[in-house]
């Protein structure tokens, strides 16, 4: 831990356990459980009608761990309470409209500002004062993100704490640090706990991926949470971009002389804090770390990931169901029934690789939300991230995961530095997926005659 983060995690303890005596609200005087949604809720209100320095640090705390104590309906109960009597004071708000159509200025304009906050985004700002409230607020977001599909009322609480982590985990406050056996075990841990995309299945799995010398990982962390990574990302070096992922997780392989490698790639990026969710790091990540890289390793000439395509099954599924269909036909169903049990031979992917690579294009290229938005949420990240789609693996992750989300797709998107701010552009100007000629050829005639169609629809 930082000396400085320690010091004033010392200070603001001892600020609130002053504190606590002034309020008289120590938790031995208080009855377990009697605090429940509507006791925190007036806590609340307390804490934002005015406390002293001291008190109000504590008061702080006590809302926090009462909301610790609260069960999940008690806290749904307590979002309602943020939403209902938290929002912004309508009185002031009709007076700073008033005042600012009567003679508008700089000033009647702040205050129109001011005035149309939520109180609630206040009431999170002074909750932050109180010892590790940051971490605490990060996990009742992701307390109110798992509500979110039951009550989506309460999708302006969420909008309020969106708006001030992108404040907090700003990039100016990040912390770019590289993760190796030398690491303290705690977060080791985390890293195991975490992985999100290929699971680390022991200490031996994970030594292989952060301890050998043509492995890298990098993850970023936030001063105000000690210790805890937001996200991270696994790096392998090697002569050219992979089409398959086994190779790389191969604790049994030999490692590569890095100083030979020509190609970095990013093989599994993982977000850690579920309270973070929507709050962009996995761009700087990338970028960052590529800097990184380039300057240990100069000679690398080629940046790729090799992706999953989480969506590609079952899109692929609901065309296959579809009998109205204009991608998948009769031929295609017969050829591809087999795979919704097995995981084919080596044969039968040689057999099935040149559709399977045909779907993935048009799922790529053609394929839609109603947004007009490419399908897939890891290809959204990469292309809005200034990369293009470089390469279509069929059969690249021939795990159980892998077939189950993808029927074994992978996928290459590579970052051309120069090319990353236009690729970006194009996204999100003209909807246009950047892809390599090879990836192109891949589309069948019917599909390539849609593709500029589209192109102009999602501009």
């Amino acid at each position: 831990m930082d000396s400085g983060t320690s010091f004033f995690g010392d200070l603001l303890g001892s600020i609130a356990e002053r504190g606590r005596a002034l309020l008289d609200i120590g938790r031995e005087r208080r009855p377990a459980g009697a605090v429940r949604a509507a006791g925190v809720a007036e806590l609340c209100e307390r804490l934002l009608s005015g406390q002293g320095e001291a008190s109000g640090v504590a008061l702080a705390r006590e809302i926090l761990i009462a909301y610790r104590g609260l069960k999940t309906g008690e806290r749904v109960a307590f979002f309602e309470a943020l939403l209902s009597a938290f929002g912004a004071d309508a009185a002031r708000l009709d007076k700073a409209i008033a005042a600012h159509v009567a003679a508008p200025s700089g000033r009647t304009v702040a205050e129109l500002h001011a005035a149309s906050e939520p109180r609630r985004q206040e009431l999170v700002r002074r909750l932050n004062l109180a010892p590790g409230a940051t971490g605490q607020l990060v996990a009742m977001r992701a307390d109110l993100l798992e509500a979110l599909p039951r009550r989506p009322d309460l999708a302006g609480i969420d909008r309020d704490f969106t708006h001030l982590f992108a404040s907090w985990f700003n990039r100016g406050f990040l912390v770019l640090r590289r993760i190796d056996w030398s690491t303290p075990a705690n977060v080791l841990e985390k890293i195991i706990r975490y992985e999100a995309v290929h699971e680390i299945r022991d200490w031996n799995d994970l030594r292989a991926r952060v301890d050998s010398p043509d492995r890298r990982c990098y993850a970023f962390f936030h001063p105000a949470l000690v210790d805890e990574p937001l996200i991270f990302v696994e790096v392998a070096l090697t002569k050219d971009a992979p089409p398959a992922i086994a190779p790389i997780l191969d604790v049994k392989r030999t490692p590569l002389d890095p100083q030979t490698a020509r190609t970095a790639v990013f093989y599994s990026i993982s977000n850690c804090q579920k309270g973070l969710g929507g709050v962009t790091f996995g761009n700087f990540l990338i970028k960052q770390v590529v800097e990184e890289i380039s300057r240990e390793f100069p000679e690398l000439r080629t940046y790729v990931t090799l992706s999953p395509v989480p969506g590609f099954r079952g899109w692929l599924d609901a065309e296959i169901a579809s009998e109205a269909s204009l991608v998948v036909t009769e031929a295609d169903r017969a050829a591809l029934a087999p795979l919704a049990a097995v995981v084919p031979d080596e044969e039968a992917r040689a057999a099935l690789q040149p559709l399977i690579e045909a779907l993935a294009a048009h799922y790529f290229l053609i394929a839609r939300s109603a947004k007009g938005k490419p399908l897939d949420p890891v290809a959204r990240f990469h292309l809005g991230n200034g990369a293009r789609l470089e390469r279509i693996n069929a059969f690249g992750d021939l795990s159980s995961r892998g077939m189950k989300q993808a029927y074994g797709l992978m996928v290459n998107y590579r970052y051309v530095l120069e090319d990353i701010e236009k690729n970006h552009e194009a996204f999100f100007d003209r909807g246009t997926v950047v892809a390599s000629p090879p990836v192109k050829k891949l589309l069948r005639a019917e599909s390539q005659q849609k593709l500029p169609a589209v192109r102009e629809s999602a501009g």
